[in-house]
């Protein structure tokens, strides 16, 4: 009994020395013609397929920006190889239009109102920039184009539902879908490059207050309210000079 006692005890010394000697190793220089023990690669977390890619891409985009997109750092983040991705995926360029489609599958649809295309397309433009603006730059990917997967379709659709059914003419709701998008898109993108800076905006105001009244005298009257940049007034603005404009080009009602 005892002999096994002392086997006991001398394997536990052992497992001792070792762990000793795993911790000295760890925390010595090692010769610089060792080869460098790597980390211990992730495995993925699920396996790979189109959606799981883009839903990385989109934690990448959310966290990071839409310049930390790419298909080696969605892969980064899934943990495996940049080679995997190309398998579900041609390209940054198809990864990036499978984000904006993602995107605009978070768009909800505004109920229909009986004679109420502006405010349906008000409804729906305000819930574009809402989707838009959730996610870092990618109002950059839509000034490229709407994407033309099923979401952006259904997004597309809606538009030109809401316009036909209150009579405008074909080529005009075709024009309309476009240039709304694209301002919605431009204005979300705007935001996003010149998100304010108020320190930046006082030292302009303070140029502008300071320049020669007898030549610039509106400009230095209104200095501040040029200088104004409340994002969402801004955008209602906007919008609205291209309904009324509309309403008004083709004669329609509000």
């Amino acid at each position: 009994m005892r002999d096994d006692v002392g086997t006991d005890a001398g394997t536990e010394s052992e497992k001792h020395d070792v762990e000793f000697s795993k911790a000295v190793t760890a925390q010595t220089a090692q010769p610089p013609w060792r080869t460098k023990a790597k980390a211990p690669r992730r495995l993925p977390r699920q396996p790979l397929s189109q959606e799981s890619i883009v839903d990385a891409a989109l934690t990448v985009l959310d966290r990071d920006g839409l310049a930390a997109v790419s298909m080696r750092g969605t892969a980064q983040e899934l943990g495996t190889g940049p080679a995997s991705l190309y398998a579900h995926v041609a390209d940054k360029s198809e990864l990036l239009d499978l984000l904006l489609e993602r995107v605009f599958g978070e768009i909800a649809l505004p109920r229909r109102i009986p004679g109420g295309w502006r405010l349906e397309l008000r409804a729906l433009a305000l819930e574009i920039r809402r989707a838009l603006t959730t996610h870092a730059g990618i109002a950059r990917v839509a000034m490229l184009g709407a994407p033309t997967g099923p979401n952006g379709l259904r997004v597309g659709e809606a538009i030109l539902d809401i316009m036909l059914s209150a009579g405008f003419r074909p080529r005009v709701c075709a024009l309309t879908a476009d240039r709304l998008v694209l301002y919605v898109a431009a204005d979300v993108l705007d935001g996003a490059l010149y998100p304010g800076d108020p320190a930046g905006r006082e030292q302009v105001g303070g140029y502008l207050r300071n320049l020669p009244a007898e030549r610039f005298p509106h400009t230095v009257a209104m200095a501040d309210d040029l200088l104004a940049r409340e994002p969402i007034e801004r955008f209602e603005f906007g919008l609205g000079l291209m309904l009324d404009g509309l309403a008004a080009r083709e004669g329609r009602g509000r």
